[in-house]
């Protein structure tokens, strides 16, 4: 999230926030566990989950967020992804 995203309690900037999701990005893809990463960075209830959404069908997200989620292959992790919400990695594990 940043300062102005839809229900967001951050003070980071947008800049901000995307200098930091890429870095968590990078983390991730050389090796970090995505639900540690989460666990400690995510400003999402789902963060204490590791980033666990359970299962959702499509149309159940906001646009970007669905079309991100079901044009991954099973095991991956997307490229950064922006909503009203903020910022968003997302692992497909379903």
């Amino acid at each position: 999230m940043y300062a102005g995203s839809a229900r967001s309690s951050a003070t980071r900037t947008k800049e901000e926030a995307l200098t930091e999701i890429n870095a968590l990005k990078d983390q991730i893809a050389n090796g970090a566990d995505f639900g540690e990463v989460a666990k400690a960075n995510s400003d999402c209830p789902s963060g204490q989950q590791g980033g666990d959404l359970g299962f959702f069908g499509r149309g159940m997200m906001v646009p970007e967020f669905d079309a991100a989620a079901f044009n991954m292959e099973v095991g991956t992790t997307s490229d950064v992804v922006e909503t009203d919400f903020g910022y968003h990695l997302l692992q497909r594990t379903a």
